[in-house]
Parts: C-alpha cells; sequence; structure tokens
C-alpha cells in the first residue's frame, strides 16, 4: 500500500483532499449535473428510488468534505413531494469527483436504496433506458441547436427556425436560410445513427435497427430533394463543438449570399 492511498483511507492526515476529489466545477449546468451522475451511476435507469405506491424518484449522490476529520462522505438524495430525503451511503477515498460518484453509487447498489424502475402498463417501450431515450427526443428547440443558433446569431446570421425550406415537401429544417438557400439539420446521435455513437438497442433489435436505418434513408432522401432544388443542406450531429458548427455554416450561408445580413 503506497503512502498516498494509506493517507487517504486515514483521512488524509497528510493534508486536506483535494477540490477535484469532491467539488463539482463551477458553473455547470443542470444537465450538466445530471449527465455526471448519470455517467456515474452506469445511465439514468439505475438512479431511481422508490418512494411507494408504485411512484419513484430520481437520485443523486452527494459528496461532502469534513474538514476536521479530513474525510469525504457521500449521500443519497432525491425529492419526494417537496422533501428532500437523503441517505449516508459511506465513507469514499478515490482521487477524483467523477471516481468517488461511481463509488457512491456502488454503496448505494450495496444497500439496496436504488431499484429499477417499472415500466406504465400502457408503455410499449423494451426498458426504461429506451422511454427515458425516447421522451428526451425532442422535436425542436434541443440543447445543440440553441447553441448553434445562439452562436448563428451573434455572428450577424439571420434565419427562420423549424420550418420547411420546400412547401411541397414535409421536411422541416432547423434553421432555414431563405436567401441563401441553406438547410441545417442538427441531428441525435441516437435517432439519426451517429457513427461514434450510436449503439444498437440488445432488445427490440430488429425493430429499433429498422427505425433507425428507415431515419437514415429519410435523411438522405432529403438531402438528395433538397439538392436537387437548389438548395446547400449542413448536417450537425448533437456532439459536435457548436463553435466549428458555426463556422461550417457560415463558410456555406456567406459564400452562397454574400450580401446576408
Amino acid at each position: 500500500m503506497t503512502a498516498e492511498r494509506s493517507a487517504r483511507q486515514s483521512g488524509w492526515k497528510e493534508g486536506m483532499p483535494p477540490d477535484r476529489a469532491w467539488k463539482g466545477r463551477a458553473g455547470r449546468d443542470r444537465e450538466a449535473r445530471a449527465a455526471e451522475q448519470d455517467r456515474a451511476a452506469g445511465g439514468r435507469e439505475h438512479r431511481y428510488v422508490s418512494v411507494g405506491q408504485q411512484r419513484y424518484a430520481l437520485a443523486s449522490v452527494e459528496l461532502k468534505l469534513l474538514p476536521k476529520t479530513r474525510r469525504i462522505r457521500a449521500y443519497l438524495r432525491w425529492s419526494d413531494g417537496g422533501r428532500s430525503p437523503a441517505r449516508y451511503l459511506g465513507q469514499v477515498d478515490q482521487d477524483t469527483r467523477a471516481a468517488n460518484l461511481v463509488a457512491g453509487w456502488k454503496l448505494a447498489v450495496a444497500k439496496e436504496l436504488v431499484t429499477t424502475r417499472s415500466l406504465p402498463a400502457h408503455s410499449w417501450a423494451s426498458s426504461t433506458a429506451v422511454r427515458s431515450a425516447m421522451r428526451a427526443n425532442r422535436g425542436r428547440d434541443t440543447r445543440p441547436e440553441l447553441r448553434l443558433r445562439s452562436l448563428l446569431h451573434r455572428s450577424g446570421l439571420r434565419y427562420r427556425v423549424s420550418v420547411r425550406p420546400l412547401p411541397d415537401l414535409r421536411r422541416t429544417a432547423d434553421l432555414v436560410f431563405t436567401k441563401a438557400h441553406v438547410a441545417v439539420f442538427v441531428d441525435g446521435c441516437y435517432w439519426h445513427g451517429c457513427p461514434d455513437h450510436y449503439r444498437p438497442s440488445t432488445k427490440n433489435a430488429d425493430f429499433w435497427q429498422r427505425k433507425i436505418e428507415g431515419n437514415r434513408s429519410r435523411d438522405a432522401e432529403t438531402d438528395r430533394r433538397l439538392t436537387e432544388a437548389g438548395w446547400s443542406v449542413v448536417r450537425v450531429w448533437e456532439h459536435e463543438d457548436p463553435a466549428e458548427a458555426a463556422r461550417r455554416v457560415l463558410s456555406v450561408v456567406r459564400p452562397s449570399h454574400p450580401t446576408y445580413p
């Protein structure tokens, strides 16, 4: 056992635990905090606690530093009817916040404090994970889309949101530059089959494969129809850096219409 490990197990007697072992990054928004908890728990479907009467609450692991003992403690916390119950999980002693959150969730599982949420009787989704993904699939105003719109607006571009580039074609683009004839689509990694992040479902595999392949075919047809009508198409994956995506859009819009505001 190394001296550093021994010090951690005895409460970092040689000094206070580093901030990176327990403190979250300042300025994170709600979605970033939720994503951090999802990763640590191994997926959102593993973050639920039963609150009775077939009701479930989404829980989070909270890390607290006890300055006097130099120990980091993990707690499980959730909301229930205006209350915020918490259960002590145990001491954690990893070097990073991410590792300590993982350790906290493992303690929650070992203590049988978390459960797998049951699907509603009317749901046809194969699992709670699939149902969560489906419910999170917003048709417009997604976070990546809002970031891209903000950057383009600051660059001086004006556009229409969620409209059909061609009135007689039932395809809605996320951003449409009518003068430049440029249509921008912000595609979700799962629903549009991102080559980097799409992972086929292990349940109802045939159904979901047909669904994703259908979306890909529809995307290709949309691009073809718009191109034939004289439009330029820009597709942005939701995982792309918003600044880089904005630069790509600008590189297409302004050469196509140099006087575009």
